[in-house]
């Protein structure tokens, strides 16, 4: 097949974006590096590579665990991978006809699963993968899924900070043939005057003379043009009027006027607006009394574009701390799981809320998942592709909440060493999660309020606002309506965070999801334990289905956690439940008859139970450790009563155990 016969039409601007980067046949970087091993340790997989698909070929960054550089684009299954705006998963490539042709394959490196997690730029360019690979087929969860997605911003951010670094090093280098120009022009100054009126209006270096209060005498064409000055303006205009009102900018500029009262030479950064439109503008200043001491002669260059790069670098740093954060932490409660009438519900409003801008309010108990709520609005969302970024309210100490909401400028109090991005600049085009919405104080709530409504911002100490762009999720345990009867909470801040309430039951109110949630977190700690999965006998799920848990689903993770660690290789136990928080029942009321269910209602029960049983064994029937054995059934009646149910079977490829 010819490569161009599966090229995406946007191929050629493809390519372009590839070669913007200047990373291909680049010699192995550390940082790259560690990433495939991290991929590699946190799937147990073998092989990780981080891929860029050239016109013809697919070349590999970092390839932990595989020996070769690089393999043909045909056909390779990274190539194919680009095309997915998602991550694309092949569980078994020996029998699935995406990857039958490929070489790693159909030969004998024996390749079998393969998932790949594409490279986006900011622009939607897919520049290659991020990609796990081993020699004998499995599954990818929703949760490893999104690991991988995860895993695969940090590499874009990695190849970002490089090229962001790259423009720097350009400006940097830029700036010195300047400064090599200005040395010149300086030693032309003094070797004759002849001439020096052109040159100075000419000169592409800014040149102005300014008095000791800083009024401009004079200033050629390059510094009225970097300062947005008219000629006749220029001598009605005091340098200092062209500072802003922060106070990093206001603390050099006593410095620079201490050194026109001392008499000295002196450089600086000076941050200033433009004079015509208010924009903002950096320049590398030097300065140097003239003999007679009335004035000074002051040259400056205009160093914006490498001063904007390195906070472009310092918002990816913090952006890519931040998800090797969410990375290393473990979610409480795993994926959206269950089944119940009352999670459907809540489901289904995610998918209605997900697609808009509206700000939604998720409430119920604690421990029944308000934050995987926000990650699926936010993850089914146009804003999927930006962060989403959550603060817990109740955390944070109250004289610290505007500095975490919206950041602060150096000096803008005691302990402000530089500049610091706030929550909300960091999730600037994303999703901000306000969680315990309920615990923020009163003052805060009125300046996220104005902030909510204007859709611009200002960091502490600072005068200038900063338009943001940002998607709000809140959640709290608490009824938020009696907290504004009660005075706690500003009426009109609730009416702006509640355009869309999503309620949360609590697990006692969903008992069915109760035993596929159970299977769930065991396979989960199973694996994070390293040991095999424990069975979970239907004493067991009795035993779950019958507590109250009023600690919710983040009580049965922690319970389902402690039973493994307990079960020592055999079957799950329960015994210590019986002690807890079951529900109260009166001693003289007669025992409730048992519900009669329909013959739906039988089926659908018997079917999360199926469910359940192949879960907890992987999907095997056979043998001692499969669902018969944990049914207590012949697997030939699990099978025929599978099929009956519409569920999907693994045959067992091998003899049986």
């Amino acid at each position: 097949m010819s490569v161009n016969a599966t090229l995406p039409p946007d191929e050629p601007a493809r390519l372009a974006a590839v070669r913007r980067y200047q990373i291909l046949d680049t010699p192995p970087d550390g940082a790259f590096d560690d990433l495939t091993a991290v991929a590699a340790a946190l799937f147990k997989v073998p092989i990780a590579i981080v891929s860029l698909v050239d016109y013809d070929r697919i070349w590999f960054k970092s390839h932990h665990g595989l020996d070769a550089s690089e393999t043909g684009r045909e056909p390779g299954l990274c190539a194919s991978a680009i095309f997915s705006p998602e991550v694309y998963h092949i569980r078994d490539a020996s029998t699935d006809v995406r990857a039958l042709a490929n070489p790693l394959v159909a030969q004998g490196f024996g390749l079998r699963f393969y998932a790949a997690a594409p490279l986006r730029t900011q622009d939607g360019f897919n520049l290659g993968t991020l990609c796990i690979i081993d020699r004998k087929p499995r599954d990818l969860s929703p949760f490893e899924a999104e690991l991988l997605a995860k895993l695969a911003a940090s590499v874009m951010d990695q190849m970002e900070l490089r090229l962001a670094a790259r423009k720097v090093a350009e400006l940097e280098q830029a700036e010195r043939r300047i400064s090599e120009e200005l040395r010149q022009a300086n030693e032309a100054l003094g070797e004759s005057e002849r001439g020096w009126r052109d040159l100075f209006d000419e000169a592409p270096i800014a040149y102005v003379q300014e008095r000791l209060d800083t009024r401009l005498i004079q200033a050629n064409r390059a510094a009225m043009s970097i300062l947005g000055i008219k000629p006749e303006e220029v001598a009605e205009t005091f340098g200092k009027s062209l500072v802003p009102e922060t106070a990093d900018a206001q603390s050099r500029l006593r410095g620079v006027l201490v050194s026109f009262e001392r008499g000295n030479e002196n450089s600086a950064v000076l941050e200033l607006r433009r004079k015509d439109n208010g924009k903002p503008v950096w320049l590398q200043w030097w300065s140097k009394p003239a003999p007679s001491g009335k004035y000074t002669r002051t040259m400056f260059v205009d160093i914006t574009e490498r001063v904007l790069l390195e906070q472009e670098q310092v918002r990816l740093e913090a952006q890519n701390a931040y998800l090797w954060d969410e990375i290393r932490s473990v979610h409480n409660l795993g994926n959206l799981i269950g089944g119940s009438r009352a999670i459907r519900h809540v489901m289904q409003q995610i998918q209605l809320v997900a697609p808009t801008a509206a700000a939604v309010l998720v409430t119920g108990e604690s421990g029944t998942g308000k934050e995987l709520v926000a990650r699926a609005i936010h993850e089914r969302s146009p804003r999927k592709g930006h962060a989403l970024i959550t603060v817990n309210c109740g955390a944070i100490p109250e004289n610290l909440f505007e500095s975490e909401f919206f950041g602060h400028v150096r000096g803008a109090f005691t302990g402000a060493l530089k500049d610091k991005l706030g929550r909300f600049e960091l999730a600037d085009g994303g999703t901000l999660f306000l969680d315990e919405i309920s615990e923020m104080p009163l003052e805060m709530q009125a300046k996220l309020l104005r902030v909510l409504q204007e859709r611009e911002l200002e960091r502490v100490g600072d005068t200038r606002s900063r338009k943001i762009d940002v998607r709000i999720v809140a959640a709290t345990n608490r009824d938020l309506k009696q907290e504004v009867d009660a005075g706690h909470f500003r009426q009109d801040l609730y009416y702006r965070l509640s355009v869309f309430p999503i309620e949360l039951p609590p697990l006692r109110e969903r008992c069915d999801d109760i035993v596929p949630l159970a299977a769930h977190f065991v396979t989960q700690t199973a694996l994070r334990m390293n040991r095999p999965g424990p069975r979970l006998t239907q004493t067991a799920m009795d035993q779950l289905t019958s507590y109250a848990w009023p600690g919710n689903v983040r009580e049965l993770q922690n319970a389902i956690e402690r039973a493994v660690i307990l079960a020592q290789g055999g079957a799950l136990e329960f015994d210590w439940l019986k002690g807890g928080a079951n529900p109260p029942t009166a001693a003289a009321a007669p025992a409730a008859p048992p519900a009669v269910l329909t013959n739906a209602e039988l089926k659908e029960r018997e079917r999360q139970n199926m469910m359940a049983a192949l879960a907890q064994t992987g999907g095997k029937i056979f043998g001692s450790t499969g669902a018969a054995a944990l049914l207590g059934m012949k697997p030939t009646t699990v099978i025929s009563r599978l099929k009956s149910l519409g569920l999907e079977c693994n045959k067992p490829s091998g003899k049986r155990e």
